[in-house]
């Protein structure tokens, strides 16, 4: 029996997936010149999301980098926040860190988690352009925390409801580990979100005791976000690493990291509606 030979797949480059981007912002896939994603199944307007309270994507530069412990951390840091987890049920990072199950809402489940509120998905998604607009919150927030398990030119590239929340978010936060394909990922995905107000959170040691030739492995856009005090150390706690998110309580280093992204996040907000006005 003989096998069939493929040719093998070119590599997408960053230019490309830049070009994909720019086509979703002027709107080259969209079937008029609203702000509405277009669902790529049939090619009419997406469902749009329009909160009352604030959005901040958090998004990880590749799998296990600890993008959904951040998110995390920062609703528990903040006033009333909830965590929308925007991947398909099989890639939850959420599982088990609710200390109470409400039960479902829709195609979510929601969970509490001291002063948080968690809502993941109950469905197995084939793409970003599939995950269900947000459920209503249980009272008034002041901030929505998306945790986007995509991969991110997959998120530029694909109109729904996720990206256009990436294109309109006044700061995003891009997580990373402190390794040299993970510095390599965090430079890759700086070129993707050209333009974007980006704060990266590196997790690992602090920054000063980083492994030899990670520091060498820094691009110009990371060099220039660190400059701008926009690259932030997250500190990696072993059990968290191995066990995942469970109902014990956060660390408390990780908390103070995730309050001073937060307060960054926020001094930027504040700065960015203050010239917009």
């Amino acid at each position: 029996m003989s096998a069939t030979q493929t040719a093998p797949r070119a590599a997408i480059s960053v230019d490309e997936l830049k070009r994909a981007w720019q086509a979703v912002q002027t709107g080259q896939f969209r079937t008029d010149q609203s702000r509405r994603p277009t669902d790529t199944r049939n090619g009419k307007p997406g469902p749009t999301w329009e909160p009352d309270e604030d959005v901040l994507p958090v998004i990880g530069c590749g799998g296990n980098t600890g993008a959904s412990t951040v998110a995390l951390a920062i609703a528990t840091v903040a006033d009333s926040a909830r965590v929308v987890e925007c991947c398909t049920v099989t890639a939850t990072g959420l599982a088990a860190a609710a200390t109470a199950e409400l039960g479902r809402v829709g195609s979510w489940t929601r969970g509490t988690r001291d002063n948080v509120t968690l809502e993941r998905g109950t469905d197995v998604l084939l793409g970003i352009d599939e995950v269900p607009l947000p459920p209503p919150p249980i009272s008034p927030l002041g901030l929505t925390v998306l945790d986007i398990g995509w991969e991110l030119g997959q998120v530029l590239a694909t109109p729904s409801w996720v990206g256009d929340h990436m294109q309109r978010a006044r700061a995003v936060v891009v997580v990373t580990s402190a390794t040299v394909p993970g510095l390599r990922r965090l430079e890759g995905a700086l070129a993707l979100l050209e333009g974007a107000n980006v704060v990266a959170a590196v997790v690992g040691p602090r920054r000063k005791k980083w492994a030899r030739g990670i520091d060498h492995t820094m691009g110009a856009l990371t060099r220039a976000l660190e400059r701008n005090g926009q690259l932030i150390d997250i500190p990696e706690d072993r059990n968290l690493a191995s066990h995942g998110l469970d109902t014990r309580p956060l660390p408390a280093a990780l908390t103070t990291a995730t309050t001073h992204l937060l307060r960054l996040v926020q001094a930027k907000n504040h700065r960015e509606g203050i010239s917009s006005c």
